[in-house]
Formats: structure tokens, sequence, C-alpha cells
């Protein structure tokens, strides 16, 4: 009696929200509609979801290595479609109904005021850094509507950005399969944002110090 009365008194816990929609998405991996919903949330997270395609991507490179590459490229394109569509949502219906989603549910005012400040300076590398590194791409793409980036400019950026973020993945799975598993889900998000780093500051070297001709 008295250990059922403790077990009563115990809060039910439960996983948050993100947790339960993480698990969701994941469940799609072993199903026959792996592919579709790579794409679908390929295409969703570049805009508005916050869940990111990795969480597919890795299982399926996992479950099937030969078909690594073909996962990736079903990854990316969808990526830099919705990184489209993201624009379109920023540059037509911002002042309608976007930016009120967006404040809500994506990212603060101050957030997006730092973001314009950044893209005034380094338009080309800040979609390919958002695309390449852990940073929330939506917001860059969003954004990039809203302040009239250059189209093509951020259709090139994202598809090089999302291309090596995603192929960089299914290499490192379709090679070393479950032993890289620990590495990629940890520790992934650190080592593009450190070659990011790296690129960028290379790029800031040749732009100061090399003269121009």
């Amino acid at each position: 009696m008295t250990q059922d009365l403790q077990a009563s008194e115990e809060p039910e816990t439960r996983p948050g929200w993100y947790r339960r929609l993480y698990d969701w998405v994941l469940h799609w991996a072993y199903t026959p509609y792996a592919q579709p919903a790579l794409f679908t949330l390929s295409f969703a997270e570049s805009s508005f979801f916050p869940i990111p395609p990795d969480t597919l991507l890795l299982p399926m490179c996992l479950s099937d290595r030969l078909r690594a590459f073909q996962f990736a490229a079903v990854c990316s394109v969808a990526s830099v479609l919705g990184g489209m569509f993201g624009y379109w949502l920023g540059a037509e219906f911002w002042d309608l109904w976007v930016r009120d989603f967006c404040f809500t549910y994506l990212f603060s005012e101050g957030t997006f005021s730092k973001i314009q400040s950044l893209y005034a300076e380094h338009d080309f590398w800040i979609v390919f850094t958002a695309g390449f590194s852990p940073l929330p791409y939506k917001v860059f793409t969003v954004s990039a509507g809203v302040f009239d980036i250059d189209f093509l400019m951020f259709v090139v950026a994202s598809a090089v950005s999302r291309s090596a973020r995603f192929f960089l993945e299914a290499v490192l799975l379709r090679i070393w399969g479950n032993q890289i598993k620990d590495f990629v889900e940890k520790r992934l998000g650190l080592v593009s944002l450190a070659f990011c780093v790296l690129l960028i500051g290379g790029f800031f070297l040749i732009k100061f110090f090399l003269p121009a001709e």
C-alpha cells in the first residue's frame, strides 16, 4: 500500500515536445517511406521546421551504405529547394504573416537585426556558413528574402554548402559506418563550424593581404 502511494505521488515524466517530435521524425528512417520523408524533412527544415534532415540522413546511410550518396543527393536538392521557398516567403509574405510566425516560433527580433548587419557585409559567406554549419539555416533563408539578397548568389551558396555538409556525412558513414556514427552525431557540428572559420579566414587573408592586380 505504501509503495503504491509513493508511486502515485511521483510525477509522470514525459519527454519534451522537441524530443517527441525528434523521435517521430526518426521513426520514418525505418519505414518504406524513408526517402520521401527525407525529401520532405529537408525541404521543410530549410524554411520553417525545427528538426534537421541529418536526423534521417544518418540512420538511412548507416542502414544502406551503398546508397549513401543517393540519400545525400536527395537531401541536398530538397534542402536547396526549401531554402528557395524560405527566400520566397521572406520576400513576399514577411509583412503579412511570416514575421509574426518567425518571431514567435523561430527566432527573436534581436537575432534578425544581427543577421541584417551580417548580410550587409558578407552575404555569400553568411549563406554558406549557415548552410554548412549547425546554425539554423531557415533563419537565413527567410531573412535573405526579406533583405533582398541577390537570388542567384543565394542559390549558389546554398547549393555548395548544403551539398558539402550532407555529402561529407555520407562519405564518413559509407567508409567507416558504425565506427564513425557516434563521432558524426556528437561532433560533426564542431568540425563543420571549424571548417567554416578556416574557410572564411582564408577569404579575408586573400582579400586584405594579397595585392589586387
